[in-house]
C-alpha cells in the first residue's frame, strides 16, 4: 500500500499534475489506516514526509508545504514534539517559495513548540527567518522589527549576547529609518558600550556611537553636540576617528547654516568610506534641516 501510494505521487509529480493531490485530502486513506495505532501513525508520517520531498523535487512548493504540515500534525499526535517542529520548519521553507504568509504561520507553529521545549536559541533563529520574510517578501518593517526584538530577547536569555546584538542592530537600523530615533539611539549606545569592553569588538564601537550621534542630530542639533561629548568621554578613541570628525564638521556647518561646508565634509568622508544607503538617508535628513529642502548629496 505504501509503495503504491508513493508511486502514484511520483507519477503525478513527474506528469506536472501534482495539483490533483490537494493538501487537505492527501493520504486520507492513510489517515483512516493510521487511526488503528501509533505504529500506523508513524507510517503515515513517513508517507507524508516522502510525498513532501517528491513535491519538492517537482518544485510544487505549496503541495510540499502542505504535506510537511500534515506530517507535523501527526507527530504532535504521537507527542513527538521535536519531529513536529522540524516538519513545521520544513513546511515553512517550502512555503517561502510560494506563500510567504503561510511560511510565517508554519514557522510560528515551530517556534511555539521550541519555546515549550525550552529551545530558545532555535526559536530565536526562526524569529529571524520570519523577520527576513517581512523584510524582503511582505515588506512590513514594523513586524520585522518585532521579530528581531523577540529573537534578541531569546538570545539574551541564553547569554548569546553577540547574536542578540546583531538582532538589535537590525532593529536600530529600521527604527532610525522609521524616524524612531530615540529607540535607535538607545540600541546603538547599548551595543557600543558593550563593544567597548571587548578587545575584539572595540574597533566597532566608534561606528555605533557615530550612528547614535546621527540619530541625535535628526532629533536636535544640541542633542547631537552633547552626545558627541559624552561618547568622547566614554570612549576616548572616538575623538580621533573619522566618524567623530565628520559629526563635528556637520555640527559646525549646521550652526553656520553653511550648506557648502556640509556637502564638502560629506564628500570628503565618502571619498574614503563609501556611504551606504542608511548613512545616505540620515545625512540627507540632516542636510534638509540646513537647506530647507531635500536634494541629493553631491
Amino acid at each position: 500500500m505504501l509503495s503504491l501510494f508513493l508511486r502514484g505521487v511520483g507519477e503525478l509529480c513527474c506528469s506536472n499534475q501534482s495539483e490533483l493531490l490537494p493538501s487537505r485530502h492527501l493520504c486520507n486513506a492513510w489517515l483512516l489506516f493510521a487511526s488503528r495505532g501509533s505504529s500506523r501513525i508513524e507510517e503515515a508520517c513517513d508517507i507524508y514526509a516522502r510525498a513532501a520531498n517528491m513535491f519538492k523535487m517537482a518544485k510544487n512548493w505549496s503541495a510540499a508545504g502542505n504535506a510537511f504540515c500534515q506530517a507535523a500534525q501527526l507527530h504532535l499526535q504521537l507527542q513527538s514534539k521535536h519531529d513536529a517542529a522540524t516538519n513545521f520548519v520544513d513546511a515553512g521553507n517550502a512555503f517561502k517559495k510560494a506563500d510567504p504568509q503561510e511560511a510565517i504561520n508554519c514557522l510560528i507553529r515551530a517556534i511555539e513548540i521550541y519555546t515549550d521545549m525550552g529551545r530558545f536559541t532555535i526559536a530565536a533563529k526562526h524569529h529571524i527567518s520570519i523577520a527576513e520574510i517581512y523584510e524582503t517578501e511582505l515588506v512590513d518593517i514594523e513586524k520585522a522589527i518585532a521579530h528581531y526584538e523577540q529573537a534578541a530577547d531569546y538570545y539574551k536569555g541564553e547569554e548569546s549576547n553577540s547574536s542578540a546584538n546583531k538582532c538589535l542592530l537590525k532593529v536600530a537600523t529600521y527604527a532610525a529609518q522609521l524616524e524612531q530615533y530615540q529607540k535607535a539611539v538607545e540600541i546603538y549606545e547599548q551595543v557600543g558600550t558593550s563593544a567597548m569592553d571587548s578587545p575584539l569588538l572595540k574597533y566597532s564601537a566608534k561606528e555605533y556611537f557615530f550612528k547614535a550621534a546621527l540619530c541625535h542630530f535628526c532629533i536636535d542639533m544640541l542633542n547631537a553636540k552633547l552626545a558627541v561629548q559624552k561618547y568622547e568621554e566614554m570612549f576616548p578613541a572616538f575623538t580621533d576617528s573619522r566618524e567623530c570628525k565628520l559629526v563635528k564638521k556637520l555640527l559646525d556647518a549646521h550652526e553656520e547654516q553653511n550648506i557648502d561646508g556640509y556637502t564638502d565634509a560629506v564628500k570628503e568622508y565618502d571619498s574614503i568610506s563609501r556611504l551606504d544607503q542608511w548613512l545616505t538617508t540620515m545625512l540627507l535628513r540632516i542636510k534638509k534641516t540646513i537647506q530647507g529642502e531635500e536634494e541629493d548629496l553631491r
